[in-house]
């Protein structure tokens, strides 16, 4: 008989894994790790930006190594999760130093292409704190991209005209923006999203805190990135027989 499992902290479920690496236009190399449904063609694909790696931002940060984990058999996505020029995991160091958001621009454009390259379908971008930065700044010219999903954006390296380039370009956005942030709350970063992309979908999280610390905040950040991405996966269970 099957073990059915809770899902729930490291869990990690079936899928296609494989690390891969990315060349950036400016020759460095960034490694990362792909992963895909175990059957079919993935729904869509997500594309990660990590948060601050001078502040221990990583591949493996938790949320978006809990998307790897759990997004291709639970909702038929593909993740990329991969470390920034300078950032070091298990999974090894990426070449080069940390651009402060500047040279990063080169990281996103290797990721996409990648992507693009493999041919994998329906690409978003989600970022994290300063990954929402890398994103904000430089997600937009790419034209494959369908949809970004901001988690806690902290809006230091991002200019107001950066965000509102988004503004009617066909692209969707989806903000979300936790009680307790420790850089951008919910009453000083709505009125800015709602002038900047009227559009953009904003989801204040009660309780929540920047680094969405325990399952409850964890459930609710994959669940809404399904629900932008591959809304038919929805609900999502609580367990999983393996």
């Amino acid at each position: 008989m099957p073990e059915l499992v809770e899902i729930r902290g490291a869990v990690e479920l079936p899928a296609h894994r494989e690390d891969v690496t990315l060349t950036t236009l400016d020759r460095l190399t960034l490694v990362g790790e792909l992963a895909t449904p175990l059957n079919g063609l993935p729904a869509a694909t997500l594309i990660t930006l990590h948060p601050l790696p001078t502040h221990g931002g990583f591949m493996d940060s938790h949320i978006i190594r809990k998307a790897a984990a759990r997004l291709p058999a639970l909702a038929g996505l593909a993740v990329l999760r991969f470390n920034t020029r300078g950032t070091s995991s298990p999974r090894g160091t990426s070449e080069g130093v940390f651009g402060d958001g500047v040279t990063e621009r080169f990281d996103l454009e290797a990721a996409v292409r990648f992507v693009r390259d493999l041919g994998l379908p329906h690409p978003w971008l989600v970022g994290w704190s300063f990954g929402t930065e890398v994103v904000i700044k430089y997600g937009l010219a790419h034209d494959e991209i369908e949809g970004v999903v901001l988690l806690s954006p902290p809006l230091h390296r991002a200019t107001r005209d950066e965000l509102s380039a988004w503004r009617g370009s066909g692209k969707r956005m989806v903000v979300m923006v936790p009680e307790h942030d420790d850089f951008l709350r919910p009453a000083q970063a709505e009125p800015i999203f709602r002038e900047a992309v009227p559009e953009a979908e904003f989801i204040a999280v009660p309780g929540a805190k920047h680094l969405w610390v325990g399952e409850a905040q964890t459930r609710t950040v994959l669940t809404e990135i399904v629900r932008a991405t591959n809304p038919s996966a929805l609900p999502m269970p609580d367990t999983y027989a393996l």
